[in-house]
Formats: structure tokens, sequence, C-alpha cells
């Protein structure tokens, strides 16, 4: 069974003590209001204007600041086995995500989308 999946988001780690400079910062770099993101408070993001991708911040508990990319997709297992295909590997699974690492050890996230938001006029089409 195909799946889609597509390039979707760039998020902002941030570490507790500078997420609200942060989120002011970014903010005003992208020109676009980034209110916390529906029942997770701990990121913040919005569509960039212009562009059909998402700017989020995301509040860490401790670590680094950081940046990584998300994938969106439709089907998370087999998007997940096409990027290990890769020579990806999996960190961490969360309620709809799955969080990765890449051949170079950079973090990156896999995201389930809703039913019907992703289609060949928006995302790349993977025969499973």
């Amino acid at each position: 069974m195909a799946h889609f999946s597509r390039l979707y988001a760039i998020c902002i780690d941030v570490p507790r003590p500078g997420h609200d400079a942060s989120v002011a910062f970014w903010s005003g770099a992208a020109g676009a209001d980034l209110p916390v993101v529906g029942r997770y408070p701990e990121f913040n993001g919005a569509r960039l204007p212009h562009h059909d991708m998402l700017l989020l911040t995301q509040r860490l508990g401790d670590g680094p600041a950081r940046m990584h990319l998300d994938f969106h997709t439709d089907d998370l297992d087999a998007e997940v086995a096409r990027l290990e295909a890769l020579g990806a590997c999996k960190v961490d699974r969360a309620e709809n995500w799955q969080v990765m690492r890449d051949p170079a050890g950079l973090l990156f996230c896999v995201v389930l989308d809703g039913p019907g938001v992703l289609s060949e006029a928006n995302a790349t089409r993977w025969e499973d």
C-alpha cells in the first residue's frame, strides 16, 4: 500500500530558560506570530507566510539548543520503515510521532498527519 510524506516543519529546540526569548526572536525574524500549538504547551508555531512549511519552537526540559526537521506522513510505520532502509534509526516514540536519528547522528521527527491532509498535490507518494 502506498503512503505520502513531506518535509514540513523546522523545529527550534530551546531549553526552558531561553524559550520565551527564542519565540519572540523567531516570531520577529519570520514575520509570523508563533502561538502555543493546540494541546502541546511546549510547542509554539505557525505556518510561515508565503510558504507551505511550519516554524516551531519546542521548550526542552534540558539539553542544548538545537534545530531539527519534521517529516509529516499519513502512515507512520511505513515512513519510519522507509527512512530506516535509508540508514536512519529509531530513538524514541511519542503519541503520534517517532524521533529518529539520521546516519550523521542528527535528530529528526516523523509525525503522523490527519487523514486526507497529504495528497499528490502537497507530498511525495511512496510505493511500499
